[in-house]
């Protein structure tokens, strides 16, 4: 099992990886799956409108795109966050950046793990969870 950041078209550096990767791993276990290799790979926006009109012919920008490649009971998948749109949200929202780019991330490991968020009781569920999880990351540090 392995949790790797890495960066695309962008210059960006996670602020304290390992908790962030204890505090993944927890959630992923905590909801009763196994951690895999799963890749959160930062982007710029451009970077992922291309990967959103080439994979899910979506023309718009988005904060988040998950691949899910989850087998049986362990998590696979790869994350794609832009951290200019989480930028502008963390300002449009008030909270700082730091706690934008968590909630985005466990928001896409919810995704992973089978969490939807099509329906708005689902997108209720889903806000939920994130708070339940964020709010574990709080603790951690």
């Amino acid at each position: 099992m392995e949790l790797q950041f890495f960066s695309e078209d962008i210059e960006f550096t996670l602020s304290h990886p390992n908790r962030i990767k204890s505090w993944v791993f927890s959630t992923i276990k905590e909801e009763s799956f196994s951690p895999g290799n799963i890749n959160i790979i930062f982007t710029s926006d451009k970077y992922l409108l291309n990967i959103n009109k080439q994979y899910l012919s979506h023309n718009y920008f988005t904060d988040i795109i998950t691949f899910n490649y989850v087998q049986e009971n362990t998590i696979h998948g790869d994350i794609f966050i832009s951290i200019e749109t989480v930028k502008n949200n963390s300002s449009r929202f008030g909270v700082t950046l730091d706690d934008e780019v968590h909630r985005v991330m466990i928001h896409g490991i919810l995704h992973l793990i089978g969490y939807d968020d099509e329906t708005d009781e689902q997108k209720s569920e889903m806000r939920k969870k994130e708070n339940e999880y964020l709010d574990r990351l709080k603790n951690l540090f």
